[in-house]
């Protein structure tokens, strides 16, 4: 992954095409590759030669197949839809009109939370793909707060989550009924707190260049190339980390608290938090957890699409360190909540 300096030069590359004229966004001439360059290609080269000869006889080892196998999988699974959300965003920064958004949502940001958030029910993507969306409408002028309410509702509560959620819990259709309540309360709570509580200065808005009339694509191509850049590398990063906690935390750990119903809660949250699985794969994975109670299956189910490892880089990447460290801890506590009241009334 870049360095923070590399990253800081994209960015900075990116607000001076926002001083081109559109037609010419992204078609600056490309930096003359000096020796730097020439000796940092010969580098990775001979880290890559070394690493297959002295690598290659540990390969094969089970926690290593088992790592690059998690690792590929959330990568595998996240890429397809964070490109549609890289392309959603790009659309809705630079060839929506900014007025669309102001007569789809309420004025008052009170209202706009709730609509925000049933808008997530029906526009299909994962958690990758809803954080450059949400960034995307933050762009347009859109309440941070009900762009949050729907970054978390749209990954939880779409109809492609809820079609497989059925599927899983085959016969169980209260499940999919509280999957959708709790992640929907959790939505609104989150934007609404954000709301009254969250400050500007803890949040980095992402900027867009805007296009002149008529030249709105060569913008959607800049904007598309940005945001693959940017969340690509954060999801590299979180799908590692994801990958090495799951062959490193022993599986008997969550085995035998099973058994403890509030703590069983609290151990499924946390263990959706660092499986990372996607959210149209996660009700297979939560209805193989025979051990668990529906509340703790359901818990599963909530935090997982709202906080994982991938999705803390790629929320403390896109709208900054200062935002994560607030907006993720008070998600969590709001899945576990939720889950448990809404648990308990319909499951």
């Amino acid at each position: 992954m870049p360095s923070a300096p590399r990253w800081r030069a994209v960015e900075a590359a990116w607000e001076e095409d926002a001083e081109l004229p559109p037609a010419e966004w992204g078609r600056r001439p490309p930096m003359a590759a000096g020796p730097r360059a020439l000796l940092g290609v010969v580098a990775v080269a001979g880290v890559l030669a070394a690493g297959r000869v002295l690598a290659a006889p540990h390969l094969r080892e089970a926690r290593v197949q088992g790592w690059a196998t998690v690792f590929v999988a959330i990568c595998v699974q996240a890429l397809p839809f964070l490109a549609f959300g890289a392309t959603v965003s790009a659309a809705i920064s630079t060839l929506v009109p900014e007025a669309f958004w102001r007569r789809a949502l309420p004025r008052r940001a009170l209202l706009a939370v709730p609509v925000a958030g049933a808008v997530g029910a029906v526009l299909p993507g994962c958690e990758c793909a809803s954080v450059p969306v949400a960034g995307g409408l933050m762009a347009r002028g859109i309440t941070p707060a009900a762009a949050l309410a729907f970054l978390l509702s749209s990954p939880a509560i779409n109809p492609v989550v809820l079609v497989a959620t059925a599927v899983a819990f085959r016969g169980h259709p209260e499940m999919v009924a509280a999957r959708f309540a709790a992640s929907l309360l959790v939505s609104v709570a989150a934007g609404w707190l954000w709301l009254r509580f969250g400050r500007t200065e803890w949040l980095r808005i992402p900027s867009r260049p805007r296009a002149a009339h008529g030249a709105r694509w060569p913008g959607f191509a800049a904007a598309l190339r940005h945001d693959l850049l940017h969340t690509g590398g954060l999801l590299v990063v979180g799908a590692a980390i994801a990958a090495t906690l799951n062959v490193t935390v022993p599986p008997a750990w969550t085995v035998a608290v099973a058994g403890v119903p509030w703590l069983s809660v609290a151990v499924l949250a946390a263990l959706a938090v660092v499986m990372s699985i996607c959210s149209e794969a996660d009700a297979f994975v939560a209805t193989s957890l025979t051990q668990f109670s529906a509340t703790a299956k359901l818990a599963f189910l909530v935090v997982g699409p709202m906080v994982d490892l991938k999705l803390i880089a790629l929320q403390a990447g896109t709208f900054g360190p200062r935002f994560a460290a607030r907006f993720i801890p008070m998600t969590f506590a709001l899945a576990i909540v939720a889950s448990a009241l809404i648990g308990r009334v319909l499951l």
